[in-house]
């Protein structure tokens, strides 16, 4: 969609940047079957990243309904009071010609782990609220939505009468109000370049999904590939006659869509269909009040994530869990299963002495209670991690404070803080020898290892109180931190999404000697920052009990 005359639309946000996870010579064996290589970067990025995934997802499914909810049997809704995207009034080609023989596909030879996936599990409940969300619908006019809707406008705003086709309204209100109007789920895989693209699945799909893709492929078909099997790496096997590939095409845009006995796939690349189509995956289900799960795979992340989930005692399908409240989406918390050699903590306050560490604007705060020898001699840890003996353990607790770059030619900003002065020296053996130079400090007591003296000197001013805290944040964020929790992920959605958005558009910025980067961003860019610096802060923290992690949320 083209920005009107005198505003620049919001450039894109870029992928979030790889850290190079401080991790340590002495360390637990992966679990059985993981060890594949991943980019270099954590659990927590798997966690953040699909969390700000998670937002698009949730506005992807705003249609342009009123507040009158999601019925599963109508035809296309028709537009009530909030606003979604303007039409695109494109002049689109109705009926396509007959087919020609489909293109077969080359498989590839490995398939894909699936690394994130976002479950939705009430469709009509949390598209209902995004379309009373005042700030959402605030943002469609301005640059921000602007930018979000981009090259799809004409894509989701082309009409049946449009496309000569059975059913009327937009192409958006199909797919919103149709075609997703059953639980679905939206995952992103690991592996090369087509990383980004992520494949949207209906597990499950009912008389009305189906009924709305029979009617978009009727008439939005421009060609056909066909793949004969599942990349050779994966268990599921191809049905007879292969999968069928359509291509859709609208305004210029294309999907490849494909369907068979047990879900509906879409996705802007054939080949992320096909993992799609191939891949087992958890069951779409939901406890009790949770609208919206994220998921991941530590083993798409490759060994350094694989430690992180062992040492926290965490088992598969560890997911965070959101619900409506009203017009809002809001956290509900951690949750998931421990494995059963798990030696997970009881859930604890954080200290005070944390909290006064971490700068109030901290973008992602990942803390944890963590059991571990009284000793971090590697010799001990080595006899932990192998259940040899019963050494004499001890909980610390321990934080990751990370702020997300939009740009790989940036620096990652990421501090550990161990909050046992008693093991800096055996942190200094375990941190050596690796390929990042770490700067240390004791601060708040506490040992802080992070990637830049700057980094250090930020969390040096808020030990000090020369800059806000975390004590200084808002009540009820404060409230939620203090609240006893085995593991906390708190995200200022506000700060995190604002930074991103200056990192991409400094990025994408033509600068050379005689247009150099001006010193203030231009008025659209401050004021999409400003919107985003509106978004509410996220807390979900999960307690141990028995073998489960218990599921709790808090949040502004």
């Amino acid at each position: 969609m083209a920005p009107r005359a005198g505003q620049r639309r919001l450039p894109r946000l870029l992928p979030l940047q790889g850290v190079d996870v401080m991790t340590s010579p002495v360390s637990p064996p992966p679990p059985a079957g993981g060890g594949g290589k991943g980019p270099s970067s954590a659990v927590r990025i798997a966690l953040i990243g699909a969390l700000v995934v998670g937002v698009g997802v949730g506005a992807f499914v705003l249609g342009r309904r009123g507040s009158g909810g999601g019925s599963s049997s109508g035809p296309a809704f028709s537009s009530g009071e909030a606003k979604g995207p303007p039409s695109a009034g494109a002049t689109v080609e109705g009926m396509p010609e007959v087919p020609s023989e489909p293109t077969k596909m080359e498989v590839p030879g490995a398939g894909a782990t699936a690394a994130i996936w976002v479950d939705v599990h009430a469709p009509a409940k949390v598209r209902d609220a995004l379309v009373r969300n005042a700030w959402l619908k605030a943002q469609w006019d301005k640059p921000l939505g602007q930018g979000f809707v981009s090259g799809w406008a004409a894509f989701l705003g082309s009409t049946g009468t449009d496309l000569k086709a059975s059913f009327k309204g937009a192409v958006l209100d199909v797919v919103a109000g149709q075609l997703l109007d059953t639980p679905f789920r939206t995952v992103w895989f690991s592996g090369d370049a087509r990383v980004g693209t992520p494949a949207l699945i209906v597990p499950k799909a009912n008389k009305t999904s189906q009924a709305a893709w029979d009617a978009l492929d009727a008439v939005a078909k421009r060609g056909e590939m066909l793949a004969e099997s599942c990349p050779a790496s994966m268990a599921e096997k191809a049905p007879d006659g292969g999968f069928h590939l359509s291509r859709w095409l609208v305004a210029e845009q294309t999907v490849w869509a494909a369907r068979t006995a047990d879900r509906l796939v879409l996705s802007r690349h054939p080949v992320v269909v096909l993992q799609a189509l191939c891949t087992p995956l958890p069951e779409l289900e939901a406890d009790d009040g949770v609208d919206v799960e994220v998921g991941f795979d530590p083993n798409a992340y490759g060994r350094e994530a694989q430690l992180f989930t062992h040492v926290l005692g965490l088992g598969e399908n560890t997911r965070l869990q959101l619900r409506v409240d009203g017009d809002r989406l809001v956290a509900k918390g951690i949750a998931g299963k421990l494995r059963p050699d798990a030696m997970a903590s009881d859930g604890k306050p954080l200290s005070d002495d944390l909290l006064k560490l971490v700068p109030e604007d901290t973008p992602v705060l990942f803390a944890f209670q963590l059991t571990l020898p009284e000793s971090l001699e590697p010799a001990q840890l080595n006899a932990f991690w192998k259940n040899e003996g019963k050494p004499r353990t001890r909980t610390r607790q321990v934080a990751l404070v990370w702020t997300p770059r939009g740009s790989t030619s940036l620096e990652p900003e990421l501090a550990l803080l161990w909050g046992d002065e008693k093991d800096a020296d055996g942190l200094s053996s375990l941190f050596s020898g690796g390929a990042r130079t770490l700067t240390r400090a004791t601060l708040c007591k506490h040992v802080v290892l992070a990637t830049s003296p700057q980094e250090v000197e930020r969390l040096q001013k808020a030990c000090e109180g020369r800059a806000p805290n975390m004590l200084n944040a808002a009540g009820p964020v404060v409230s939620g931190l203090r609240a006893p929790s085995t593991v906390v992920l708190g995200i200022n959605t506000g700060r995190l999404l604002s930074g991103l958005a200056m990192d991409g558009y400094t990025s994408e910025a033509r600068v050379d000697r005689s247009s150099p980067l001006p010193k203030a961003a231009p008025p659209e860019i401050e004021a999409a920052r400003r919107d985003l610096e509106a978004l509410p802060y996220l807390g979900f923290r999960g307690n141990v009990q028995g073998y489960v992690m218990l599921s709790e949320g808090f949040g502004t």
